[in-house]
């Protein structure tokens, strides 16, 4: 059959592979979710379980009631399907290598879901860097969510990982994400794109290595080494807001006026952005290292004027000291916000019940 009696927007991934059968083939491989790196992989991994913290900075918003890393691709629709969150940009003189990553940055990008008719924007107007997309959503005063704790006008990063990638050594040389991600492959004769869509380290001999002549044990060294540090970083921005949240509620109970607030709370903003538009990304710490660094470093300086500027404001009103919740665990964490996770969990089988099966039966 030839590829011209494929349907228009065919969304059946065992179809295309009649017309390509090596690409389907490796594409199923990403159903594998054995492989584990130091900081990410694709092995079934409950975030908040192992980074309490998170749960309580998405106080109010739905990531905090369920945030697992992403497996493969192949497991993308059932994972949506599954969690309890739910009940690209063209360039006409695109070349083929930049194309090559403007596929991925068909979602692997920041984006939002712009007025009543909630349409599809990308807030890149001002530029693509973190300060830039924050300046963009403050001239139209926009929020994702208000925090639960603080009463903070929040934003939440999706996953900015084509900007960090162009901000990058790899991004700024022509590397493509498939370059890395989906690397040549030849059999038999034939060279075709590898569809089991990974982590480069996970084989580094057919990625990283065929541009650099380091050992394998070195280039994953080099690697941790800029992921540790980075980890460092955001684990530190991460105690400075969980802080500066209760720290925040504990001025409103004092009752701290809005005129006073305000500036405070915009600062609590500006600081979880950059620890979201970092923490949310795919791989920023290793595509551009150096960007990650100083957007979290900032980060910490705004949290940090917050909490000092939340220290007087609590000091004026004879509130000597802030207690913070137990939040060593998922489970206390969520408790501190106020979830009540049987009840989610409850409903969230109902759905699984009652929607699923009609979807299942629906028309594509």
């Amino acid at each position: 059959m030839p590829p011209t009696d494929l349907q228009p927007f065919e969304s059946d991934n065992s179809v295309w592979g009649k017309f390509y059968p090596r690409e389907y083939k490796s594409w199923l491989m990403t159903a594998d979710t054995s492989f584990r790196s130091k900081h990410a992989g694709n092995k079934p991994l409950d975030v908040l379980a192992t980074d309490p913290e998170m749960a309580v900075l998405w106080a109010g918003y739905s990531f905090s009631k369920d945030y697992s890393q992403a497996r493969g691709h192949y497991w993308a629709v059932e994972d949506i399907r599954n969690t309890l969150r739910t009940g690209g940009p063209l360039t006409p003189d695109a070349g083929h290598q930049e194309m090559r990553s403007l596929v991925c940055a068909q979602c692997h990008v920041e984006y939002y879901f712009r007025g009543e008719g909630k349409y599809l924007t990308f807030p890149w107007d001002k530029g693509m860097t973190a300060d830039a997309i924050q300046a963009y959503y403050d001239s139209y005063e926009f929020a994702d969510w208000t925090h639960a704790v603080s009463k903070t006008p929040m934003l939440k990063a999706q996953h900015p990982d084509y900007e960090l990638f162009k901000m990058g050594i790899h991004g700024q040389r022509g590397v493509a994400c498939a370059d890395c991600h989906m690397p040549f492959i030849a059999e038999g004769g034939v060279k075709y794109t590898s569809h089991h869509v990974q982590s480069p380290l996970n084989m580094i001999s057919g990625t990283c290595a065929t541009c650099h002549r380091q050992s394998e044990e070195e280039l994953m060294t080099n690697v941790y080494e800029r992921q540790d540090k980075i980890a460092d970083l955001r684990n530190y921005l991460e105690e400075v807001l969980v802080a500066a949240h209760f720290e925040a509620k504990a001025a409103w109970d004092a009752d701290a006026d809005e005129g006073t607030m305000k500036p405070l709370l915009s600062l609590i903003r500006q600081s979880q952005w950059r620890w979201d538009f970092c923490a949310a990304s795919h791989g920023g710490s290793f595509h551009a290292p150096i960007e990650v660094a100083s957007i979290l470093s900032n980060g910490i300086m705004r949290g940090l004027e917050a909490r000092i500027g939340l220290a007087r404001v609590l000091v004026s009103r004879g509130v000597e000291t802030v207690t913070i919740p137990d939040i060593s665990s998922k489970t206390g964490a969520q408790k501190a916000i106020g979830l009540d996770m049987d009840a989610l969990i409850k409903e969230k089988e109902i759905f699984k019940q009652q929607v699923l099966p009609f979807w299942d039966k629906s028309p594509v």
